[in-house]
């Protein structure tokens, strides 16, 4: 059962007690990600979760660090394109003092000027390493075809021009805007019974935030084919298609034509492209739903004089779906793999707690488990092929680094 309260100032707990446990998690959500950037700014969210762990006004970085280690616990973040997470997760009998380390970083995090140097070094550094690694910047290039200028197709990590611009001030500028008790959620599962919920009031229920303007431009989905050269074994492919929305009311059937497609080792681009072909080692497709709009993506990473081949061999594998559909056989497994992955997921603490913020954030509503069966018991033959129709057609984009940055012949 997942309790949920409304502190006075707006900050929302959820809480779900799992008493079969001993471990609790808990995760501080904030509806803010590189989409609520500016060009100037980008990469300010991601700079600001890192520096919640480099020194409060009683804890230094390394006493936060020994925090959790001497309690045998777990403490991280990240930063997506739509929020940001700060979570713990710990043993039961730690669970009271995990939840005030949190909310010392939250609210008493310093900024001084020598760890924000040290910290933009280590930013730099990370930068750096996700551009040694094609097959995961090519789905940022990805973004940037399909929202051109919009800030969902902007980095997360922002660049080394507008990390080098930010100052103590500009952070605490840019929380007491984004992080306001409205944008704010405390999600706790695991072995705590729902008086917990007044120990997040006490520390979380009193502060104010500022009062940014949150309206956000919907974006537009472009299509566009966008390449860049750089010196690598492989050509790393992506191609986007306008997706759904978080809370869409077929987004069910959209998750079991992903698994289909190409979101498990039987579906049809893994067997066709690898296991038929050998034309690639990784080969997949997934769906990202933002607020108001979505994508669908397919990677592949092949040598460069492949790649046509592989380009075509999945514009076929597109065009035969459509063509014929799926079979009962693809819908009965796809159904059954997402309830497996489903009751999988609730014997992790970290995962109901992730589960409970991202709905509560995101949509304000929780469904039972019960309810979520019911809906992927619900997706029929009919809407997933009416789906693959409306998807997969002519409006993509797509996005390429590779050795000599040419891209498909038959885009």
């Amino acid at each position: 059962m997942i309790k949920k309260y409304t502190c006075q100032n707006g900050v929302r707990v959820v809480l779900e007690n799992i008493p079969t446990v001993r471990s609790v998690a808990i995760g501080v959500w904030i509806g803010t990600g590189s989409r609520n950037e500016s060009p100037e700014n980008n990469g300010i969210s991601h700079f600001l979760e890192h520096m919640f762990f480099k020194g409060t006004k009683t804890r230094s970085a390394r006493e936060i660090a020994e925090s959790f280690d001497s309690i045998g616990g777990q403490v991280n973040a990240f930063t997506s394109k739509e929020y940001t997470c700060y979570y713990a997760k710990v043993l039961d009998t730690h669970a009271n003092y995990a939840l005030e380390v949190l909310a010392d970083m939250f609210f008493n995090s310093t900024f001084v000027e020598e760890e924000l140097k040290k910290e933009k070094n280590v930013v730099y550094e990370e930068i750096k390493m996700y551009d040694d690694t094609p097959d995961d910047i090519v789905h940022d290039l990805l973004s940037k075809a399909v929202y051109e200028n919009h800030s969902l197709g902007y980095p997360i990590l922002g660049t080394e021009e507008t990390l080098s611009t930010f100052t103590g001030e500009t952070l605490k500028e840019y929380m007491h805007n984004t992080y306001t008790p409205e944008n704010v959620v405390i999600s706790i599962a695991g072995n705590v019974s729902e008086a917990f919920i007044s120990n997040a009031e006490k520390l979380f229920g009193n502060y104010e935030g500022g009062k940014q303007d949150r309206r956000e431009s919907k974006p537009g989905f472009h299509s566009n084919n966008l390449s860049r050269k750089k010196e690598t074994e492989q050509a790393h492919l992506c191609i986007g298609y306008e997706g759904l929305q978080v809370g869409h009311k077929d987004i069910y059937s959209l998750i079991v034509l992903n698994n289909i497609l190409g979101g498990s080792m039987s579906s049809r681009l893994f067997q066709e492209v690898r296991e038929q072909r050998g034309l690639a080692y990784s080969i997949f497709s997934y769906h990202s739903a933002f607020q108001d709009s979505g994508m669908v993506t397919i990677y592949g990473g092949t040598g460069a004089k492949q790649l046509d081949v592989l380009f075509d061999t999945v514009q076929d594998t597109l065009a035969k779906l459509k063509a014929d559909g799926i079979t009962d056989k693809e819908l009965s497994n796809s159904k059954e793999q997402l309830k497996g992955s489903l009751m999988l997921s609730l014997e992790s603490t970290n995962s109901r707690m992730s589960r409970n913020g991202k709905n509560e954030l995101l949509l304000g509503r929780h469904r039972s488990l019960d309810e979520i069966v019911v809906e992927i018991d619900g997706v029929s033959k009919q809407g997933v092929n009416e789906l693959a129709n409306s998807i997969f057609g002519d409006h993509y984009s797509v996005a390429l680094i590779s050795p000599d940055a040419v891209l498909p012949k038959n885009i």
